[in-house]
């Protein structure tokens, strides 16, 4: 929800509820019919900023970003080649749509990284993370199933989505 109005004051104020941020600002000496104008590109800009987002790109590249890291994390052990982890994941086409979650089954996912028992876009992704960290893996189709797709429920050439979060670590 996004919307403008001024006081009586001549302070305009933006409110975009979405991404829980306002603006003021201040048309002390402005005629009305300015400050409607103002009204209005802002609202255009809000708008703009507020907007839906759109469905993910295709990417060509694997995407790391990290959406949570806990408290002693810079301190705590990373996951590297060879460990045993365990994370919760949920995967998702560009279009929003989940082909798999172990959070819906309520059953982590173990596996030893960098061994080649997971898709290349997982075992370069979770390189470095701690226990607790949650990350948001979008991995091309070169680093995913390519052309082939995978269980019906992936197609080929799909750019996956994955937001992870790391269990546990075991050498």
């Amino acid at each position: 929800t996004c919307y403008a109005t001024y006081t009586r004051e001549g302070t305009l104020v933006w409110i975009c509820c979405k991404l829980e941020a306002f603006a003021l600002f201040k048309f002390v000496k402005m005629p009305p019919s300015a400050r409607a104008t103002a009204v209005a590109v802002v609202l255009v800009i809000c708008f703009a900023l507020c907007a839906p987002s759109q469905a993910a790109k295709d990417v060509t590249e694997l995407r790391i970003g990290v959406k949570y890291k806990p408290d002693g994390c810079a301190e705590a052990k990373k996951a590297g080649n060879g460990d045993i982890v365990s994370v919760h994941y949920t995967g998702k086409l560009t279009d929003g749509s989940v082909f798999d979650s172990s959070v819906e089954r309520n059953q982590p996912f173990q596996f030893k990284l960098g061994g080649g028992q997971v898709i290349k876009g997982w075992d370069q992704g979770l390189l470095g993370a701690c226990a607790g960290e949650k990350r948001k893996l979008q991995i091309p189709p070169s680093l995913g199933y390519g052309d082939a797709g995978a269980g019906g429920k992936i197609p080929g050439g799909a750019t996956l989505i994955f937001d992870v979060e790391l269990i546990g670590i075991n050498p």
